[in-house]
């Protein structure tokens, strides 16, 4: 049973910083690319930043670029999304997911999706 489980959610102010991870078991993690996407309030979710098996290509989203980096831990089955100078338009719901495809800024359908995770930006 393939399972994501995100973590390190919570409230910052603006200007602070919080790093997400998500935990996969039940798969082979090297198979896999990772991404993160979010959902915030009365939106649709969108694409936040991903990351190749190989670990050698990534994308992001043009509003977090700068500011957000996505990084795998092999060893530990486990992908993370550092999040600096956090804006309160980041306030969303994150969730990581995984895909055999790769995964590019126009993705939005992957194989397997964690919960989520809040985040909140107080201004």
């Amino acid at each position: 049973q393939v399972q994501l489980v995100e973590s390190g959610g919570g409230l910052v102010q603006a200007g602070g910083s919080l790093r997400l991870s998500c935990a996969a078991s039940g798969l082979t993690f090297s198979r896999y690319n990772m991404g993160w996407f979010r959902q915030g309030p009365g939106k649709e979710r969108q694409f936040v930043a991903s990351l190749s098996r190989s670990g050698g290509t990534t994308y992001y989203a043009d509003s977090v670029k700068g500011r957000f980096t996505i990084s795998r831990d092999g060893a530990k089955n486990t992908v993370y999304l550092q999040m600096n100078s956090l804006k309160p338009e980041d306030t969303a719901v994150y969730y990581c997911a995984v895909r055999v495809l790769p995964i590019t800024i126009l993705t939005m359908e992957c194989d397997y999706w964690g919960q989520g995770t809040q985040v909140t930006v107080s201004s």
